[in-house]
């Protein structure tokens, strides 16, 4: 069944979830504060954070603050940075193995290219030369246009034909070609 025939079938019935709005976030983290519950759960178990404090860093690699912890950011972000700057930063990067975030104006979150892992492919057994495709890379991301190529046996590279913002290392990429799903992976 679709979304909109379970929603029907749920107004039939007279349940109240038949009108409640669609959840984007953790729903069952109060709040919504992740931040809060992970710090709470992993107490609950007897565990901490890796030591995950670092430096707030500028795009050409100038320190420009402190963070408590790579944890509590996101690629786009722009609230909670904890550094003021004459106009908006966001968050463009965030690198683990050193726990720095770095931040950047709004252009800066915008790239032509992502690399996917632990990809799989639905509609081929591989492919053998590029594809056009229409990429999603987020929920409420508008498919967008690109070229996709295999690089490794569970790896592709993704050209857009134009500049995407905040590709999120971690998140899904889907592949479609219409309304057929050729395959996905995660973004690295």
């Amino acid at each position: 069944m679709t979304k909109p025939e379970v929603r029907e079938l749920a107004r039939k019935h007279g349940l109240a979830l038949a009108e409640k709005p669609d959840s984007q976030e953790i729903c069952f983290v109060p709040g919504g504060d992740y931040k809060t519950f992970l710090d709470a759960y992993l107490a609950e178990q007897g565990e901490t954070l890796p030591a995950t404090a670092g430096e707030l860093v500028s795009t050409d690699g100038k320190v420009i603050g402190q963070h408590a912890g790579i944890h509590n950011f996101t690629v786009g972000q722009r609230k909670g940075l904890g550094v003021a700057a004459g106009s908006p930063l966001y968050v463009i990067q965030i690198k683990g193995d050193s726990r720095q975030v770095v931040v950047g104006g709004a252009d800066d979150l915008y790239s032509n290219t992502l690399r996917t892992r632990r990809s799989n492919l639905i509609a081929f057994e591989s492919l053998l030369e590029p594809l056009r495709v229409s990429v999603k890379i987020r929920h409420r991301h508008e498919p967008s246009p690109a070229i996709l190529t295999q690089t490794g046996s569970d790896e592709f590279l993704v050209t857009f034909d134009e500049p995407q913002r905040a590709i999120t290392p971690g998140q899904a990429a889907v592949f479609y070609d219409s309304d057929v799903v050729v395959g996905g992976g995660w973004i690295v």
